[in-house]
């Protein structure tokens, strides 16, 4: 498989050595630097396209392959509020596009398990729940995408909760918004973990991740999943796990 690689930082150059290791072949690589260089003629030599981009020029980017037929597979975090717009331009474009807020198959795990909890925790009193996460100091965003998904998964399943909001500290009393502190520490790959807290006691779910290669690996599973696929998809499309 040819790939493009959008993005070339520390996942993206992970991201190449797993996609060598598995055989396949790096045709395009593309960084804030050559951007305006690299030509829709290099993008159509590769069957699918990875990026792992800054957030401000992800939707860009995404419209870019949708126009040369190139499926994308993307983890870029911080432009979902464009979710609408750039689904409308996948369709239009008729593309593909793979989203992801995380790639790691133990993370889409742990977005089951905070699904099953938050229901269970919809009929017990007296818990408040939050949501921490932590990353190394040259992530951008915040909070994480993987974060904004954990709090979606609770929203969905919580009645209590119709919104969450970025705080300083995990909330002590009750309130229908659900908090999300994001700490930003050394090198750390990726840690988060949703609380629910009583006076008595504290429930606690947590995933924390040792390298980057598990992302890294779900990316490029995920671009061999997309080769010749047009529609939107994710990650309950590449891997079963019961509901």
């Amino acid at each position: 498989m040819k790939i493009a690689l959008i993005g070339y930082g520390k996942m993206g150059q992970t991201i190449e050595r797993i996609a060598k290791e598995r055989g396949h072949e790096i045709v395009l690589v593309v960084d804030e630097y050559n951007r305006g260089e690299c030509t829709d003629e290099q993008l159509r030599g590769a069957g699918v396209a990875i990026e792992f981009a800054i957030p401000a020029a992800a939707v860009d980017n995404y419209r870019w392959c949708f126009r040369n037929g190139v499926p994308v597979v993307s983890g870029t975090t911080g432009w979902l509020e464009r979710w609408d717009e750039v689904t409308r331009a996948c369709e239009q474009l008729d593309g593909g596009f793979f989203y992801a807020s995380n790639f790691s198959v133990g993370v889409n795990l742990f977005f089951h398990l905070n699904r099953w909890l938050a229901r269970a925790m919809s009929r017990v009193d007296g818990y408040n729940a939050s949501i921490e996460e932590v990353h190394h100091v040259h992530k951008l965003d915040a909070p994480s995408g993987t974060a904004i998904t954990l709090a979606r998964g609770v929203m969905e399943n919580n009645p209590r909760y119709s919104s969450w909001k970025l705080t300083k500290e995990e909330a002590l009393v009750a309130t229908n918004e659900l908090p999300i502190v994001a700490r930003r520490e050394g090198e750390v790959p990726g840690l988060h973990a949703v609380s629910y807290v009583s006076d008595i006691d504290e429930i606690r779910i947590c995933h924390s991740s040792n390298s980057r290669d598990g992302f890294a690996l779900g990316a490029v599973l995920a671009a061999e999943f997309m080769l010749g696929k047009r529609g939107i998809f994710g990650m309950d499309d590449l891997i079963t796990i019961g509901k």
